[in-house]
């Protein structure tokens, strides 16, 4: 298949379609998913070419979602859930933290539990209260669920067959604000759950494995850090640096939970300084974490302390002070300055 150009939410109905077609086991749910195609479209179509047996409107329940799912797992099915929005899953977090997550190591390994929990997150799409908020790091705290997040769309199509065909919980957390973004995707790529139980999940076919980071550009004198939506912000953060002679490397992490503390620890020992940006709080947030390990394993390479820019500590606003809350080009810039000037 020739490579095309789609948008980060086509290419994660191509990727989802390419697990239903070459796993029976493979089934997909969630509110409104079926006929509407879900909130975002990112399931359009499916239902209609697959099924209501495999692609299935639940009712407004996410407790009930996942535990369903749960019990599916059990008996041999790779479900894929969607929670509609990012404030809708703590409902099901009981679900989630309590059995999801723990069941494998409970069962000393007897069981495995192959759910994937689609959650649209993160602002910039001017919407109502719990409709814009960033929970991944009460997952990532969570031990026994990975959890990932894509950047692109290239990204996008290949990291859902990866988590489907993963014999763990994955959640996957999809950056709604990038939802329109383009790129090139590479509709040849094809992951299955064939094989030892992690080779499509990391990387078997020379694919980025799951749970790696990418240099998504290179940079000699700065690190930044980040995740989904703020991956683009990076970037162009990088590029405006570039007019003051500053290069910087930005690191797409793409997983959270495990983190790939290895690719970054290398880019941060050849810079000697970092930035990490997440639209989350950064208050008890995951810039928290990656600062320390990055100081622990960095300490004498780093010329200034590791700065974090992301979300305030407050709830999410109105959607008219959004972009005054969210990490956007000048805040990131402001933190590359202040790191440059120790």
């Amino acid at each position: 298949m020739a490579v095309e150009r789609l948008t980060l939410s086509k290419a994660l109905n191509a990727g989802l379609r390419r697990t239903l077609e070459t796993d029976s086991k493979v089934l997909l749910m969630g509110e409104d998913i079926g006929r509407l195609g879900g909130v975002f479209r990112v399931t359009d179509g499916l239902q209609k070419d697959f099924g209501e047996d495999r692609v299935v409107d639940t009712p407004l329940a996410e407790s009930g979602i996942i535990g369903t799912a749960i019990g599916l797992a059990m008996r041999g099915y790779r479900p894929v859930c969607e929670i509609q929005f990012d404030g809708f899953i703590f409902p099901a977090f009981d679900q989630i933290t309590t059995q999801l997550a723990k069941m494998h190591y409970r069962s000393r390994g007897r069981i495995d539990l192959p759910v994937v929990i689609r959650v649209p997150y993160g602002g910039g799409i001017g919407a109502v209260e719990h409709h814009s908020e960033s929970p991944e790091v009460l997952f990532a705290h969570t031990a026994g669920l990975r959890v990932v997040t894509p950047a692109t769309p290239a990204d996008a199509f290949v990291m859902i067959q990866q988590a489907v065909a993963s014999p763990d919980p994955v959640l996957f957390f999809e950056p709604k604000g990038r939802y329109w973004d383009k790129g090139d995707v590479d509709l040849g790529i094809t992951v299955t759950a064939a094989g030892t139980a992690d080779d499509a999940a990391t990387g078997a076919g020379g694919l980025v494995p799951l749970d790696r980071a990418r240099v998504a550009r290179p940079g000699t004198d700065l690190t930044i850090a980040a995740y989904g939506a703020t991956v683009s912000t990076a970037l162009k953060a990088a590029q405006a640096a570039e007019a003051d002679s500053v290069s910087v490397e930005v690191v797409d992490l793409r997983s959270i939970s495990p983190l790939d503390t290895e690719t970054l620890v290398r880019s941060v020992r050849r810079t000697g300084r970092c930035v990490v940006v997440h639209e989350a709080p950064v208050f008890y947030g995951t810039g928290g974490e990656i600062a320390a390990r990055v100081t622990e394993e960095c300490f004498f390479e780093l010329e200034a302390p590791v700065l974090r820019v992301g979300g305030f500590h407050t709830p999410y606003p109105v959607s008219k002070l959004e972009h005054d809350y969210l990490p956007g080009l000048d805040r990131v810039l402001d933190a590359v300055e202040r790191a440059m000037a120790y």
